[in-house]
């Protein structure tokens, strides 16, 4: 596919994002064709780039958390606390459809780069904040991270072993929820702005998204008034959904009805769906604990391996858990093409998870590596700008660049 076939090109975006939610938004916009330029500060750089280990380059280079995030940018160093920084901010601004940051609310306005001072330049701009409460409210000051957002907003409450203390999730869900959540509103404001030409302020917050991809349980709770407890690997309203002990590690049941139920007793070879207690999925979650005390029983006379082969030869939902290096190695993964291997414009390689979507016609493609720190600020500058070499060295020396 041409880069001009892209979903998105012809639209360029600049980020003043940083860290995961804001760059997250901003990557998927890339990966479907829109010129996304990352503004960075000078000598630092996003905060990512120095959360490691593992950095590429033999340690010496940008971290692991940095590249999970930043493809398809090219990567430009200014200092907009500097008026002329601020001014070169200004200047690209007009010709962007989309600006994104991640900054405190009204904490670029001295800057002159708040969705105001930017919508008098440019008046269709699809400007999007993210941030971790939001604009408005009682706690829009506050700084916002997905793992206090992941508390605050209720998964904790709901993540962990029922005696055990509250857990978050491994990957930062908050973050990335949010991001996605910025890029549905972003495309449709941008639908709007072409088609009207108005653009608008997109306040997009973790707190928000967090609380709304609560989903189900969310929707239980206002339903019914009655806080959802922790189950573990348990499922609240099915059973046996679980993770399960097995000769040699464990596994996950995943039994949806009551005719899959009957059909894992048979591979088991077991009478459990005969007990009025299991007969149906509501007697299975009412008597959940003697069910797992079966269950417990059962499942540690085969290993793992060999009750995936006899569930999915009786079509009964199951799978392994699979360590990292598990997953990558696993050969639908690999068939998939969940990984691709990419060089940036200084030679460095690097592996990647690739954007999953599968389209016909336009599908995301990887254009370019993560960048190294300001590698495209002075070419950016020269063909968007008109900056001269002469005018390149002043901003450098001053430190705007």
């Amino acid at each position: 596919m041409s880069e001009t076939n892209a979903s998105l090109a012809g639209v360029r975006v600049l980020d003043l994002s940083r860290v995961l939610a804001g760059p997250w938004a901003t990557q998927i916009l890339g990966d479907f064709g829109a010129d996304v330029i990352k503004i960075e500060k000078p000598g630092a750089g996003d905060d990512t780039r120095s959360w490691g280990p593992p950095f590429i380059e033999g340690g010496e280079g940008d971290a692991a958390y940095y590249l999970a995030a930043n493809r398809n940018k090219r990567s430009v160093t200014i200092d907009f606390a500097k008026p002329e920084g601020a001014e070169l901010v200004r200047k690209l601004a007009p010709q962007c459809q989309i600006l994104v940051e991640n900054f405190r609310p009204n904490g670029l306005k001295k800057y002159g780069l708040d969705f105001a001072s930017i919508a008098a330049i440019n008046p269709s701009i699809v400007y999007c904040s993210i941030t971790g409460f939001g604009q408005t409210g009682p706690y829009a000051k506050r700084p916002g991270y997905d793992y206090i957002i992941q508390g605050m907003g209720g998964l904790m409450s709901l993540t962990g072993e029922p005696t055990g203390e509250p857990m978050k999730s491994a990957v930062a869900v908050a973050d990335l929820f949010t991001g996605m959540y910025a890029v549905t509103s972003i495309l449709a404001a941008l639908r709007h702005a072409e088609r009207t030409g108005e653009g608008q302020h997109l306040d997009v917050s973790l707190l928000d998204c967090q609380i709304a991809m609560l989903a189900n349980l969310g929707a239980s709770y206002l339903t019914s008034g009655d806080k959802p407890q922790r189950f573990g690997n348990q499922h609240a309203a099915i059973a046996p959904y679980q993770v399960v002990a097995t000769a040699d590690g464990h596994i996950i049941l995943a039994v949806g009805n009551d005719g899959q139920f009957r059909d894992f007793c048979v591979c088991a070879s077991s009478t459990l769906s005969d007990d009025p207690r299991f007969a149906t999925n509501e007697a299975r979650v009412i008597h959940r604990a003697a069910l797992t005390e079966s269950l417990a029983t059962i499942m540690r006379t085969r290993t793992t391996a060999a009750w995936i082969a006899a569930l999915e030869a009786a079509d009964v939902p199951c799978g392994p858990i699979n360590t990292l290096d598990q997953v990558f190695a696993d050969p639908h993964v690999v068939a998939r093409g969940a990984v691709e291997t990419v060089t940036r414009s200084d030679g460095v390689a690097m592996q990647l998870a690739v954007n999953p979507v599968r389209m016909s016609a336009t599908p995301p493609v990887t254009r370019f590596a993560p960048p190294a720190l300001g590698a495209d600020t002075h070419a950016t500058l020269r063909e968007l700008l008109g900056t001269s070499e002469a005018e390149l060295s002043d901003l450098h020396n001053m430190g705007a660049i």
